[in-house]
């Protein structure tokens, strides 16, 4: 039972972060394949973070579950997986503002562009929003990814902590 409930912890955490991990690497091929149309690349990378969200989402909220009952299984002490719950809370908070507070922002700022952000003037306000947002989408993913190896660090010390 305690090798099912770690393979699932873990699993739930490498999927997260291989992903978190794996999108920046789509995301730089997609925009280098379709170099002349920005427009078209920025459409196949913003559908898949919106993959990547949900997959985080669900990945999180199973890995918050099973750290939440290994006190109760006697699988971890309750002080070892505290850190490692807060931790995922915040990574989960994160991208629930990135899917529903930043993505859709952007959204916006794209259509009031006329539907292509690279062709209105670097300096229009609309575009100069659109840029922002992107780097705190960079920023927020960055952050998540950091919080994931941090999280995957302290589950890992549970290991040694363990009742």
């Amino acid at each position: 039972m305690k090798t099912l409930f770690r393979t699932a912890l873990y699993l739930a955490l490498i999927v997260w972060l291989g992903a978190e991990i794996f999108f920046p690497i789509v995301a730089a091929i997609t925009f280098q394949t379709l170099q002349p149309d920005t427009h078209a690349a920025g459409a196949i990378v913003g559908h898949l973070l919106r993959i990547l969200h949900m997959m985080g989402l669900v990945s999180g909220m199973i890995a918050l579950a099973l750290l939440a009952l290994a006190p109760v299984w006697s699988i971890y002490k309750p002080r070892a997986v505290l850190v490692p719950m807060i931790l995922l809370a915040v990574m989960i908070s994160l991208t629930l503002y990135s899917q529903f507070g930043i993505i859709p922002a952007m959204e916006r700022d794209r259509i009031a562009a006329g539907g292509t952000i690279n062709a209105v003037d670097a300096a229009n306000p609309i575009r100069v929003d659109f840029e922002k947002l992107h780097h705190r989408s960079i920023n927020v993913e960055g952050a998540i990814l950091l919080l994931g190896l941090a999280t995957v660090v302290l589950v890992a010390n549970a290991e040694t902590t363990r009742l």
